[in-house]
């Protein structure tokens, strides 16, 4: 036993720390396809006060940190990069208390998106933030979540109240309250959401929930190109019609669809589309959403009403990145994403499109497209060079191209290891200001080291 471990277990409980193998390679990844490392040790906190011991043994041993949520990152968030400790929020995910006359919830870390709605439903209430995945709510908060509904309701950083943030040297800090606005202090919340953990760990978020709508309608839009599906959705926004999702999902991601979830979807750039509201409100906006469409070449539009019918067309459109490793079997995924302006997004698909054809390997997009957010589905064979080459060039080809136009390299997935690279040529001078910051909080560069933001020793 390692000294490192037995320390663990004097300040914490032998359950709670863990050196087993097969945890051990559990810790080692994520979804993505970067490299796997296996941590030293890994610890399950209860609660603050024992990530707070945690960081003290790390302190006097000089051992990083790797905040590990459900390990479903696409970008190597929670993968270690040396010997450490990685920390598994499972056993903090308790429901803390829920506010229903303030539209508030606060959760320990651990708590997933699904299990917080099944917990929030008795109240007539609903958390929004959908990524896909049934991924935690620190998870969520650390990498700035968002996903199919972002369009309406906004991302992970817009719906954290305040967060419980255990700091590298133990401390405990509070970095919000429950009030609606405040014009008090920096804004913290903002700076730890999205810090991928690299600023601390959270232990209890406050988060703003919404009434459960009335009504829902779901849809599916047919166009002869993606051009055409992009300036039917600006035009849907220009118009003010609160739509609460709208994806676009491109020919060869629909043909994956059909063979994948049995559907007969027409193999052409499809938009789905969900309305929120009250009866009389969605009939008027489903109506002027059809006379916009129209007026943009929209080929076939259909609506769903009934609970059964939404979730299909949902599922299979959360199964497309499953859809891609059905038919491919023995390749792993790649899945990158940018943001563009959403003036700037038609051309950036199309772009995207051309790079995948123009290569040797088979690949989709999709993308949240009322927010100009898009993501590239890439089968590869990680043994195969000539198939690494190809999907880095093309990963490298759109970062470029977003950045060009005035984007982003990541809308949602983070940076972690693998976006990490485009952050000096994305952010210049001002990559030195997060530095500063990181060493400030960190100054011994012990979370989740070499990601997001590279300190210089």
């Amino acid at each position: 036993m390692s000294t490192l471990v037995g320390a663990l277990r004097d300040a914490l409980s032998v359950p709670q720390v863990t050196i087993n193998e097969t945890v051990l390679e559990l810790h080692s990844k994520d979804e993505s396809y970067h490299q796997a490392v296996k941590p030293e040790v890994v610890v399950y906190p209860y609660n603050a006060q024992d990530i707070s011991k945690m960081m003290k043994v790390a302190q006097t041993f000089n051992r990083p940190i790797y905040p590990f949520g459900l390990g479903t990152s696409l970008e190597g968030l929670v993968i270690p990069r040396e010997d450490g400790i990685s920390v598994d929020f499972s056993e903090m995910n308790n429901i803390i208390e829920i506010k229903e006359k303030d539209f508030l919830v606060t959760v320990q870390p651990g708590v997933t998106r699904t299990q917080l709605n099944h917990e929030l439903k008795k109240y007539g209430l609903f958390f929004p933030v959908d990524p896909g995945a049934d991924a935690t709510m620190g998870g969520m908060a650390a990498t700035n979540a968002s996903g199919t509904t972002s369009v309406r309701y906004g991302t992970m950083r817009d719906q954290v109240r305040n967060l419980e943030v255990v700091l590298a040297d133990g401390s405990i800090i509070q970095t919000g309250s429950n009030a609606a606005k405040s014009s008090s202090g920096y804004h913290l919340n903002g700076l730890f959401v999205g810090s991928e953990g690299t600023l601390g760990c959270f232990t209890s978020i406050t988060l703003k929930v919404y009434g459960i709508p009335e009504h829902i309608v779901a849809g599916r839009a047919v166009f002869p190109t993606v051009h055409d599906a992009v300036a039917a959705v600006v035009s849907i926004l220009q118009a003010g019609i609160p739509i609460a999702r709208v994806e676009l999902v491109d020919e060869a991601s629909i043909q994956k669809v059909n063979e994948f979830s049995e559907t007969t979807y027409p193999v052409k750039p499809t938009l789905f589309l969900e309305f929120h509201g009250n009866e009389a409100g969605l009939k008027h906006d489903v109506a002027f959403t059809k006379e916009i469409v129209s007026d943009h070449g929209c080929q076939a539009i259909d609506f769903e009403h009934n609970n059964a019918a939404r979730n299909k067309l949902w599922d299979a459109r959360h199964n497309l990145a499953y859809a891609f490793i059905h038919s491919n079997p023995g390749k792993k995924m790649m899945v990158t994403d940018v943001c563009v302006p959403i003036s700037q997004l038609a051309d950036a698909i199309n772009y995207a499109r051309q790079a995948v054809d123009q290569s040797i390997l088979e690949g989709g997009i999709a993308g949240h497209v009322g927010d100009g957010n898009y993501h590239i589905i890439l089968m590869f064979d990680p043994n195969h060079d000539a198939d690494v080459k190809a999907a880095t060039a093309i990963n490298e080809a759109i970062v470029s191209q977003a950045l060009a136009v005035g984007g982003t390299c990541t809308g949602e997935h983070g940076v972690g290891i693998g976006k990490q690279k485009y952050q000096q040529e994305e952010h210049g001078e001002a990559l030195a200001v997060m530095q500063k910051i990181k060493q400030a909080i960190d100054p011994q560069n012990r979370l989740n080291p070499d990601k997001l933001v590279q300190v210089k020793e």
